[in-house]
């Protein structure tokens, strides 16, 4: 079980490592670009060389990028629809540069059409980015807190997607924030094992592959994403506990996006606090 966070990629992805290297994680998240634009540029060779370098020399654990907030697969509008594709094709074009495990990204609202009427277009979507871009990053659908019409908030909805893609390169992310406000009570141990009875059940436990690390400022079945640092929030140091302990996290990498102490993203503060946990329950 690595312990990562999102960290700045302003510079290019090298500059990544040494950001995430400073607050001690040991693996890491990025943007490839602007998560609020729709513009991207490709991964430039020589950034690739010295991030490889990097690697290399720190010999973190896997980068995982994170999707454009604009991408809406399950939009009517056709432009709108185009704009998503392109957008997280240039993001799993980058990944396959980087090496990194994947691309994680929000599946987004099906904008009051109704998930059963999305799901063709979405499958059809995922299918064609990954078949544009060949290689070995994966698509990683991240679970939902459920505001809205926004698609994901039940592993039901997830793993119906996943069964339409129909493609081997795409997984999973877990939210702990989300799958809280969602409802799934992953603080207490007998709830904890319901919620990946069902994760098992609706999409396999196999297709697991990284965690996003929140607690919550909103209480349980919320659904409201407020993110909380670790151990101040709802879920708490004991839910993370929990959550640790169990097996089916041993060998996932766990990516903190919470406000950090001092308001400016995840930190060191942060991080030690998983950490302990992860020595506490023997996950290391």
């Amino acid at each position: 079980m690595l312990i990562g966070a999102h960290v700045s990629a302003a510079g290019g992805a090298n500059k990544a490592i040494v950001r995430a290297e400073e607050i001690g994680a040991e693996c890491f998240q990025i943007f490839a670009s602007s998560p609020r634009m729709w513009s991207a540029k490709p991964v430039a060779d020589a950034v690739v060389d010295k991030y490889a370098a990097e690697m290399k020399r720190t010999m973190m654990g896997p980068t995982v990028l994170h999707g454009k907030y604009l991408v809406a697969l399950g939009s009517a509008d056709p432009e709108l629809l185009a704009k998503s594709e392109t957008a997280l094709q240039a993001d799993i074009a980058a990944a396959n540069k980087l090496s990194a495990l994947g691309v994680i990204f929000h599946p987004a609202s099906h904008r009051g059409q109704g998930f059963e009427a999305i799901i063709d277009q979405f499958a059809t979507s995922v299918r064609k980015v990954l078949d544009n871009e060949p290689g070995d990053s994966l698509m990683m659908l991240e679970t939902s807190a459920g505001a809205g019409d926004h698609i994901g908030s039940s592993f039901a909805e997830l793993g119906t997607l996943i069964k339409a893609i129909g493609n081997d390169r795409v997984a999973v992310c877990l939210d702990t924030q989300h799958v809280f406000a969602a409802g799934y009570n992953i603080a207490v141990a007998d709830t904890l094992n319901a919620a990946i009875d069902e994760f098992d059940k609706e999409i396999g436990i196999g297709l697991l592959k990284a965690v996003h690390a929140n607690d919550s400022m909103r209480e349980l079945g919320s659904s409201v994403d407020r993110h909380e640092n670790i151990g101040d929030g709802l879920i708490g140091t004991a839910g993370f506990t929990t959550l640790m302990s169990h097996q089916a996290f041993k060998h996932v990498p766990f990516y903190l996006e919470v406000p950090g102490t001092g308001k400016s993203g995840p930190d060191k503060p942060n991080i030690d606090r998983l950490k302990e946990i992860r020595s506490q329950v023997g996950a290391g």
